[in-house]
Formats: C-alpha cells, sequence, structure tokens
C-alpha cells in the first residue's frame, strides 16, 4: 500500500521549505559557526557524540542550519557521517593516559593524586545573570582577562593544569578483593553503525548504544533505574574529565609497534566508574558483598550523561530481568534519538487510507452492533 498523492504536493513542500529558511533568514542577522563554536560548545559536543562523529565545525554548522534544534543537528550529523570513507581503525584508547582536568570521587575524601574540581556547574547558584543579555565583545575580553589573571595566581589551579596522568580510585578496592571480578572478554567490538541491533546485545554494543543515545533518554532512563524501577544505586567511585590521544598504526606497517604510532588529535571525554553494593558466591558457595562497577564513557562533557551511562550499563548486565530498565530491547530501542524522533515524526505524515479502515471499522460497529451487545441492551 502506498501513500495517496495529494494535489499540488511538490508546491506545497517546496513553499514549506521556503517559509523554514526565511525563519532562519527572515531577521536579517546569522550567527556564525565560530561564534557557536566558541559560545556553545556543549551543545556542539553533544550533536557530535548522538552523531557519532568529532567534527566541531560540521557539528556547529548543522546546528546553525538545524537552527538550535538539536535532534535535527544530530540527524544531519548520522547522514553527513553515512557518506564519509572509513580510511583506518584506530588503536585502543587507554583512559588511564587521559590529560585530566577535572576528577572527583563521591566514595572517598582522600584519593591518590588529590581532588580536582576543575570547570564544573555543581558549585553555582543557578541564578540568572540577566546582564549577560548586554553583554558585548569588550566585555567577555576584559571578563576573560580578569579571569586568566586570577587563575594564574591560584596554585591548586596551576597544579590541576599540570596534571597528565592519575591513578584510578578503584585500584584500592581491587587490590583489596571488594571488586566484583567478571570473565575477560577480547572479542571483537560490534559496530552498531553498521550492523542493526540484536538481543541479547553483547557489552560492546551496549556501550555503544548507551554513549551515542540520546543524553536526555539515558539520564531519564538511568534516574528511573535509580529510583526505584531498578537495582542500580551507584555511588560514583571516579569522575574523571580530560583529553585522550587517538592514534592508528603506522600505514604499511607490517608490525606495528608503540613507537610507530601515527597521532591523529585529541579528543574531550568523560568517564565515570559507579560502585553498586551486590551480592556474590565465592569459591566455597559462601555468600558475601562485593561492589559492581558500572561505566560509562561519553564525548564531552555531560557528567550526568555518563554517570545515566554507569547507572544502565550495570543495570543491563542482570541476570534476572525484573524492571523495564533491566531490559536490553526496552532500553536500547528507546534511547537513539533518531530513531525515535524518525518514528514519531513520521505520524505527520498522510496515513488517510489506514486512518479511513479504522474509522470505518468503527463506523460499522456502531451500525451493526454485535449479538452480543443487542442482548445485553
Amino acid at each position: 500500500m502506498g501513500y495517496v498523492a495529494v494535489s499540488g504536493g511538490e508546491q506545497a513542500i517546496a513553499a514549506s521549505l521556503d517559509l523554514t529558511e526565511l525563519k532562519r533568514v527572515g531577521a536579517g542577522r546569522s550567527i556564525e559557526v565560530e561564534t557557536i563554536l566558541a559560545a556553545l560548545p556543549e551543545l556542539v559536543e553533544q550533536v557530535e557524540s548522538e552523531g557519532s562523529l568529532w567534527a566541531p565545525e560540521v557539528a556547529a554548522t548543522a546546528v546553525k542550519q538545524a537552527q538550535g534544534s538539536v535532534e535535527e543537528a544530530v540527524f544531519l550529523m548520522r547522514a553527513y557521517r553515512s557518506t564519509l570513507e572509513r580510511l583506518y581503525t584506530s588503536r585502543v584508547i587507554d583512559t588511564d593516559t587521559m590529560r585530566v582536568d577535572r576528577r572527583i570521587s563521591a566514595a572517598f575524601k582522600d584519593i591518590a593524586g588529590g581532588q580536582i574540581l576543575g570547570a564544573t556547574r555543581d558549585y553555582s547558584h543557578r541564578l540568572i545573570e540577566f546582564e549577560l543579555a548586554d553583554e558585548t565583545p569588550a566585555d567577555v575580553r576584559e571578563r576573560a582577562a580578569e579571569l586568566e589573571r586570577a587563575l594564574a595566581a591560584e596554585p591548586q589551579a596551576e597544579a590541576a593544569a599540570a596534571q597528565t596522568r592519575v591513578p584510578r580510585v578503584l585500584t584500592y578496592l581491587r587490590e583489596i578483593d571488594m571488586v566484583r571480578s567478571y570473565p575477560l572478554d577480547d572479542t571483537e567490538p560490534v559496530d552498531i553503525t553498521k550492523t542493526p541491533l540484536a538481543f541479547p546485545a553483547p557489552r560492546s554494543v551496549i556501550l555503544q548504544a548507551l554513549s551515542r543515545g540520546l543524553t536526555q533518554a539515558v539520564i531519564a532512563i538511568g534516574y528511573a533505574a535509580i529510583r526505584g524501577f531498578g537495582l542500580s544505586h551507584p555511588t560514583v567511585g571516579e569522575l574523571r574529565h580530560g583529553t585522550v590521544a587517538v592514534t592508528i598504526d603506522a600505514p604499511g606497517s607490517d608490525a606495528p609497534t608503540e613507537d610507530d604510532a601515527y597521532y591523529l588529535g585529541a579528543i574531550p571525554v568523560t568517564e565515570v566508574e559507579s560502585l553498586i553494593v551486590s551480592d556474590e558466591v565465592d569459591d566455597r558457595g559462601n555468600h558475601r558483598s562485593a561492589l559492581d562497577v558500572g561505566y560509562g564513557l561519553v564525548v564531552g562533557d555531560d557528567e550526568s550523561k555518563a554517570i545515566a551511562m554507569s547507572v544502565l550499563d550495570h543495570s543491563l548486565r542482570a541476570d534476572d530481568v525484573r524492571y523495564p530498565t533491566q531490559d536490553q530491547e526496552f532500553v536500547l530501542y528507546h534511547i537513539d534519538g533518531v530513531e525515535a524522533t524518525g518514528f514519531i515524526s513520521h505520524l505527520k505524515l498522510p496515513h488517510y487510507v489506514t486512518f479511513q479502515s479504522k474509522l470505518d471499522a468503527a463506523l460499522r460497529s456502531i451500525a451493526e452492533p454485535e449479538k452480543g451487545g443487542e442482548a445485553d441492551a
């Protein structure tokens, strides 16, 4: 069955697209891509993360074209990504080598390497600064210079900036055998951008889907898992933000070594290891409490998404599925923003034939009630 064409449909669609473009340019003003990159970095990072493509200028251009709609910008990014040729596969990134600029633990006050607050809104008052409405470029430059001078005089800021590699908080817990261990899985990861979802899904699929899922959906379902619709109430063992290097094997090298890696660049990431108390059975058959680790890693600076991802990573490893937040199909199908938006949006398309069929059936049921209904009357 096909959709019924509407008379004059092509002209109407063309006019609709013109009206959409007029909304963007009608005010006679435009925002430069460089301005979007500088002023809205977290928006750009979200589009890159959900679009599965680290390309800041392309993401900023998508934001401009989408007039600030995140879901549309992500759709544009994924469509663009699908046209790109894949030339190389990067080496496995070791986040132990992360150049850290923020690092905290909610589990321990004193940690090796120290807590590094870095840049965060956690301690802000959440009051609107109305003076920003009249901020000028000169005001921005003056404020930046003022802050740079103030931070330069802070020894803690200098120490944080100098951090390149810090030990993991969970190392101590692993040393005292408090972290629940799992068999090492070295199977080749499944690329979900090439392979459709299938269940049960391996952990590589779960982590990819969570990492590029719609930010607000991952946070909302993670919140549900904590609030009572799951058994994954975590303590953040460690949250760290920084940059990691992306390298590839030297082209043409038959026996690549550590020294001949080609450096392509660095990307910002946020990594979380959450701790959830659970029970396990030891070698002697005795039950004991241990700590499960939920893992989250997202591109960019979205800490809430990384924490929620760590919660759902743990939740989706449940052997006994009792809640929707532990069901792989429920979670992974419904956190993909492009899939969700596409399906919801398709409801706006013509459904004349199917609706008319439903309407006819409803009218017949009224005009010709079933025998059981007449007897009851």
